[in-house]
């Protein structure tokens, strides 16, 4: 046998080694893929995309803007009986609108028109029995009082309607069981305390 062929043969058995190593490589791999997919290959096949780790926060709800008509003139409180919040506005500042925040109203609304503060109260009990503060009235319709307030519990709902009243009851608010305490925050109704006194116009608007 001459060297040639000794080199041939040793070259094609060194081939083989390799081939069969790779061989065994690729198995090995195949078998590695298929005892542990990737989380996106399991999520997929468990029935539905993975869900997000990062929850959405819902959006902040945004205060609507002070109409450009009918809301008076000068120093005012603003509240609008169909979007229920409430505009403190100085023409002094810039800008005008000093706050803007929600209300919630009692079981009766104020008509529409502008009316002066005419008295405050510091701290007193609401018709549901619950401490309030920072009370300021501006109108009497029908014998309902209105005027805004804060819970001291913090809560903004609106207080329930006067009980049923007794045969002898004298005052037509008590006769017609009705309610108009109109609640904000308790930071809020600090602001409208601080920025209304004694006779600040109250524009009530639709």
């Amino acid at each position: 046998m001459g060297p040639g062929v000794v080199v041939t043969g040793l070259t094609l058995g060194a081939l083989a080694v390799v081939s069969l190593l790779a061989f065994q490589a690729n198995g090995a791999q195949d078998r590695a893929v298929a005892a542990n997919p990737t989380t996106s290959t399991a999520a997929t096949t468990s029935g539905g995309p993975a869900a997000s780790a990062t929850p959405t926060a819902a959006p902040t709800p945004t205060a609507p803007t002070l109409p450009t008509a009918g809301t008076g003139t000068g120093l005012r409180v603003v509240y609008s009986v169909s979007t229920h919040y409430v505009w403190l506005i100085d023409p002094k500042k810039t800008p005008q609108v000093v706050a803007t925040f929600p209300v919630t109203p009692g079981t009766v609304e104020p008509a529409p028109g502008s009316y002066p503060v005419y008295s405050r109260t510091q701290s007193g009990t609401g018709t549901d029995g619950k401490q309030i503060e920072h009370v300021v009235r501006f109108a009497q319709q029908n014998g309902v009082v209105f005027g805004f307030g804060a819970a001291v519990d913090g809560g903004t709902g609106a207080p329930p309607a006067a009980p049923a009243p007794t045969a002898a009851a004298s005052s037509p608010a008590a006769s017609a069981g009705r309610t108009g305490g109109i609640r904000s925050s308790r930071a809020d109704g600090q602001l409208l305390w601080d920025f209304a006194p004694k006779d600040t116009k109250v524009v009530v608007i639709p």
